[in-house]
């Protein structure tokens, strides 16, 4: 397509989008906001900036784009320099232009993000200067249209974002992502990754883990994974050289956001095999340390073979040339975005080659949670919306309880007593530890001696696999190097520690005496393991032991003994403004009106963000007289209510009951909600069920409050609010209406 002055050669399916977007903008029964979700590779840039010359061309000149991109990689500046270059005609600025000359008809101010919901931003200040509201105003007084492009919108979600889009007030607000989710409220159309890869722009296919064997014995990860990356690189230079292309392919090495002796690992790994940065074969491309940056590192022959990178260029970073991309992993759960492969999927001549090792890209990585990041980046289903308090719930308070963080619970030899008691119970376990091992297997821990992982591996056309779980893995097997295993030991402590709330120091003790050879407390040892094979007990099984501790606390722990370690209190007030989940895409919306915030609805209580128990709990009282009106509390953060628990180990937790009623009558009922129980099984998940209900009796009887818990059953509610009972068919369940 061919605008006034715009020297652009659009694919068909750019010009298809360019058309779609002007059809949509123009369209008075079209919903405001459109979203576009285009692959990595697929030009989204070029086919956004051929829409702007052609609005500005052939529908409404006095109109200011807006362009907001997320704050990683200086993308802003990126896409400003694409339009200078593409759309010369067309005039451009940012931010900062914007706040000393305001807005006109026919620019494009291309704005960071972070520049305008950084804390302390200056941007949106007061002061003697105009701030970015005031600019705002000056143009709606002005008669200027405003139209809103959103890049990589999945980037910026926050209650500050939203306030500036809205105050833009924009004819239409146009969000584009490569992980965009279909929204009923917004319209929304999809550049089909199939097109882009039949035009040659991105690669056929994405190669993980190619030379990965099942069950493969690997000594050290780094060295085992730049090997095969290096080995692929190298064949794709030659393939490259031998069809006289003058390409070097280029290898990313993604790190975690961890220690710096990872990083230092890489390079001395590199060094050995030759790569340095003193002969120019290795950058860096990190937040705050850029090293050896070639001009022409994004050159199709650009020297630096491997760069090394965290997120910082995952979003809007152009390099056709990269090739491999090798995901390093430090811990257990880091994520992994999206984007990041996409760095990898674009086609150095923008065409295929008829070749699979030229027209694929490669992913090395023994990062076990890599595939669960994918969904870090996508889209929620929902929406957050902000709702206003009801004056009529202002003053209403409430003593809320605070932890006292002195306190530290019982000590650590009663803790092992408790975990050391639970084992045996559990499996069945004695004085013969090899028996142990039996036994411990039988319930589920793995006694391998070595260090077992599990990896994705395969060859994918598009991500569709990736996304749905129809993947495939390969089994890894290391043996135990306790120097080169230890920050792997400690973040399996570490995630042992979450569960029960002690430090880390006293967690590796406990595991120590329980397992390991040669530790004190031989009269309490379940196994006599040898280091390493301890080293591989702790990390196959991290999660397991984690559920049995977080099982230890879940002992029931009368909570009199608070007494004894008073919590700290201060006043709750209802928060006049909050952020609550929103489905866009419910039917038949109805507004609850006993809701304690004005236009709070039925979009507000679906599946999608409550749970069967609470939506039911809110139709009732919705369609109950004797209520005055219904707060949803928050799950943490200390605007909310809160009530103290101990939990079996005598440590103090917060405690957020779901609910707070006021009845017409002047009667305040606390309620919380759980899980019931569906084809005669418990839906409940939370261990500390039964020492909740203490506190919160406890509670409710110092108060003179009324309270209890209520779960589903057959679509039908039931409280207790007596004596606590898991099953609920014991006569303390009794149906809701009875009670309440």
């Amino acid at each position: 397509m061919v605008g006034s002055g715009i020297t652009l050669n659009l694919f068909e399916f750019q010009e298809e989008a360019v058309l779609k977007l002007l059809d949509m903008t123009t369209d008075s029964n079209e919903k405001q906001t459109i979203v576009m979700k285009a692959p990595t590779g697929s030009g989204k840039t070029i086919v956004l900036i051929d829409f702007v010359d052609e609005y500005l061309s052939k529908v409404n000149s006095n109109t200011a784009f807006i362009w907001l991109c997320p704050g990683k990689g200086d993308l802003e500046e990126q896409s400003r320099g694409k339009m200078q270059k593409f759309a010369p005609q067309r005039n451009t600025q940012n931010l900062f232009d914007a706040l000393q000359n305001g807005f006109s008809p026919e620019s494009t101010t291309f704005i960071n993000w972070e520049l305008v919901t950084k804390k302390g931003n200056t941007a949106i200040r007061d002061s003697e200067r105009k701030n970015l509201f005031d600019c705002i105003a000056d143009a709606h007084r002005s008669g200027l249209d405003f139209i809103i492009i959103i890049d990589e919108e999945h980037s910026n979600n926050t209650a500050k974002a939203r306030t500036i889009i809205d105050a833009f007030a924009a004819k239409n607000i146009i969000r584009v992502s490569a992980t965009a989710k279909q929204n009923k409220r917004y319209a929304f159309f999809e550049i089909d990754e199939l097109d882009v890869i039949d035009e040659g722009l991105i690669t056929k296919a994405l190669y993980v883990n190619e030379g990965v064997e099942n069950n493969v014995e690997i000594d050290d990860d780094y060295d085992y994974l730049l090997t095969l990356a290096d080995e692929k690189r190298k064949a794709i230079a030659a393939r490259y050289k031998s069809i006289g292309k003058n390409i070097r392919p280029l290898v990313l090495i993604q790190f975690p956001n961890g220690q710096p002796e990872t990083i230092e690992a890489v390079e001395g790994k590199l060094k050995e095999m030759g790569y340095t940065y003193e002969n120019g074969m290795v950058s860096k491309w990190m937040s705050g340390d850029k090293k050896d940056i070639p001009d022409n590192l994004t050159e199709n022959d650009g020297i630096p073979v491997f760069l090394l990178m965290k997120q910082a260029i995952s979003t809007g970073w152009d390099c056709p040339r990269a090739k491999i991309l090798v995901k390093l992993r430090e811990g257990m759960s880091e994520q992994f975005e999206i984007q990041t492969i996409g760095r990898i999927r674009r086609m150095p001549e923008a065409c295929h080659y008829d070749d699979d090792l030229l027209d694929f890209c490669y992913v090395y990585t023994f990062d076990e949670k890599w595939k669960d990041g994918l969904f870090s980046s996508m889209d929620k289903a929902y929406e957050t919306r902000r709702l206003f308090l009801k004056s009529k719930c202002k003053t209403f308070t409430l003593e809320k309880q605070i932890r006292d963080l002195d306190s530290q619970g019982i000590g650590e030899r009663e803790v092992m007593e408790k975990i050391y008691n639970y084992f045996m119970k559990t499996y069945k376990l004695g004085a013969d530890r090899k028996q142990n091992e039996e036994h411990l297997a039988a319930g589920g821990y793995s006694l391998d001696h070595e260090i077992i992982g599990r990896t994705l591996h395969g060859k994918y056309i598009s991500m569709t696999p990736l996304l749905e779980g129809n993947a495939e893995y390969v089994t890894t097997r290391r043996r135990v190097d306790t120097h080169r295993y230890g920050m792997q030991l400690l973040h399996s402590m570490d995630m042992i520690k979450t569960a029960v709330g002690i430090p880390t120091n006293k967690v590796k003790t406990i595991l120590e005496r329980l397992f390991r050879k040669g530790r004190r407390s031989k009269q309490r040892k379940l196994l006599s393991l040898e280091t390493a094979d301890f080293y591989a007990f702790i990390i196959n099984n991290a999660r397991k032991l984690r559920d049995d501790f977080r099982a230890v606390t879940a002992d029931i722990m009368e909570q009199p003994a608070l007494a004894l370690i008073t919590p700290k209190t201060s006043e709750f007030h209802i928060p006049e403004q909050d952020f609550f989940k929103y489905d866009p895409g419910v039917k038949n919306e109805i507004e609850y009106l006993s809701n304690a915030y004005q236009e709070y609805t039925s979009g507000f209580a679906t599946s999608l963000i409550r749970s069967m128990s609470e939506q039911l709990f809110e139709q009732y009282c919705e369609t109950h007289d004797d209520i005055d009106w219904v707060y949803k509390n928050g799950d943490t953060g200390q605007q909310y209510f809160s009530i103290v628990y101990l939990d079996g180990l005598q440590k103090q937790w917060l405690f957020y009951a779901d609910y707070i009623v006021m009845k017409k009558n002047g009667d305040v009922w606390i309620i919380e909600t759980k899980g019931g129980e569906s084809h005669g099984k418990d839906k409940n998940i939370d261990p500390q069920i039964a020492n909740k209900f203490l506190a919160f009796k406890k509670y409710a009887i110092k108060h003179h409050l009324h309270w209890g818990f209520v779960r589903d059953k057959d679509n039908r509610l039931y409280i207790n609010n007596t004596e606590f009972a898991i099953d609920m068919a014991d006569e303390h369940w009794q149906p809701l209406e009875d009670v309440f």
